[in-house]
């Protein structure tokens, strides 16, 4: 049995999993998905929404678990779950990027996404005057997000998504990440080809960013959790 930690990304909780863990636990596997602080399952006020406290959480999580585990990070997640294995190297049988972002030390979320030509999501985005945070609206989620899922997913999805205020420290935060820790964790790549938030092109470019032992190619937009969740899940096993 292997134990399962799924680390979900921005504006998302932990019921983003909730159609791809069915799948694991069918195959006998242990499953824990993390509601990161700031999530609907672990509201916090926005000034305690950092990346640190996303790491913490699932540090906590990792070091609860009996074993190893297998750390999986969607979008945002990657950043997540790449210093949570720096902070806890042997406790992480491997990670899986979920088109997430693998980044270098030194690197953040925004300055990947603003490197990315082929990004739609970003310029779309409404940021507070003070740009503490930052909503999508529907139509944005819709054409850019969950282009490809079902109109019931989307309706379950938006319920949760549509004008929530998203934490914009967590963007901006740089990653600190090293090959004695981090590096040497073994890594699998999810990429999602029909992808308009974190593009085939910019995932291209963060796979050279470090080793990774498995490359595999969903022909899905950035949400394969809601529009391909089992044969996902079926790439974890």
């Amino acid at each position: 049995m292997t134990h399962y930690i799924l680390v979900h990304g921005a504006w998302e909780g932990a019921w983003s999993w909730n159609e791809t863990r069915p799948t694991l636990e069918q195959n006998g596997h242990k499953v824990t998905a993390v509601a990161l602080p700031g999530s609907p399952e672990n509201e916090q006020n926005l000034s305690q929404v950092t990346m640190n406290s996303y790491v913490q959480a699932v540090v906590e999580a990792i070091n609860q678990a009996d074993g190893q585990v297998k750390l999986v990070g969607h979008s945002l997640a990657g950043a997540i779950i790449s210093q949570a294995a720096e902070q806890v190297p042997d406790k992480v049988e491997k990670l899986y990027y979920v088109a997430a972002f693998l980044l270098q030390s030194g690197d953040s979320i925004l300055e990947a996404m603003q490197r990315d030509p082929d990004g739609e999501f970003l310029p779309e985005l409404t940021f507070a005057e003070d740009q503490s945070y930052a909503t999508a609206s529907e139509t944005t989620w819709r054409s850019k997000a969950f282009h490809d899922v079902s109109e019931k997913d989307i309706q379950g999805a938006l319920s949760y998504v549509k004008d929530l205020p998203q934490s914009t420290e967590p963007f901006v935060t740089k990653v600190v990440v090293t090959d004695e820790n981090f590096g040497r964790v073994p890594k699998a790549y999810i990429r999602t080809s029909l992808d308009k938030m974190v593009s085939p092109k910019l995932q291209d470019e963060m796979l050279g960013n470090w080793k990774v032992d498995q490359i595999h190619t969903l022909e899905a937009g950035h949400f394969p959790t809601l529009s391909l969740p089992t044969q996902l899940a079926e790439l974890l096993l």
